[in-house]
């Protein structure tokens, strides 16, 4: 048989929540500044708790964490880009030719592939992946 919950007491729940309420102003996130705030005592509290889930203050991080991505989704979301338009980015950010990229793929290929001519395949994601040092998802098409 399933126990009921247990009843919240709302009085002792509203004066615990106004001092907690001064201390941290919790609300959705409107504006950038609140954004920073946010964002500052979400990074406050992962300081202190870590990766400790059984933390006292871990379902806190997880409801701050959970009003900065709903902002971040609101407001940076960016769009998914081409496996090829990815490689090109990262290239281009470290300064790499073509040929830097010799002992991971054949410059005919790479051409191909930064061309649109060909899709880079599964093992070369995985390649691309460990010497960029990034997440094979970023070179599989979706």
């Amino acid at each position: 048989m399933a126990t009921s919950p247990k009843a919240i007491d709302v009085n002792n729940l509203q004066k615990t929540w106004i001092a907690f309420d001064r201390l941290a102003h919790l609300r959705p996130i409107r504006d950038e500044q609140q954004y920073d705030r946010i964002v500052a005592l979400m990074n406050g509290i992962l300081d202190i708790v870590g990766d400790n889930e059984n933390h006292p203050m871990s379902g806190l991080l997880d409801l701050v964490g959970s009003l900065v991505e709903d902002y971040d989704a609101d407001h940076f979301s960016i769009e998914a880009s081409e496996p090829r338009e990815i490689l090109r980015h990262l290239m281009s950010m470290r300064e790499l030719r073509q040929a830097d990229l010799a002992n991971v793929i054949a410059q005919g290929n790479l051409s191909a592939i930064l061309a649109g001519k060909r899709k880079i395949s599964a093992a070369l994601a995985g390649k691309l992946a460990k010497y960029f040092n990034v997440s094979s998802s970023l070179f599989v098409a979706s």
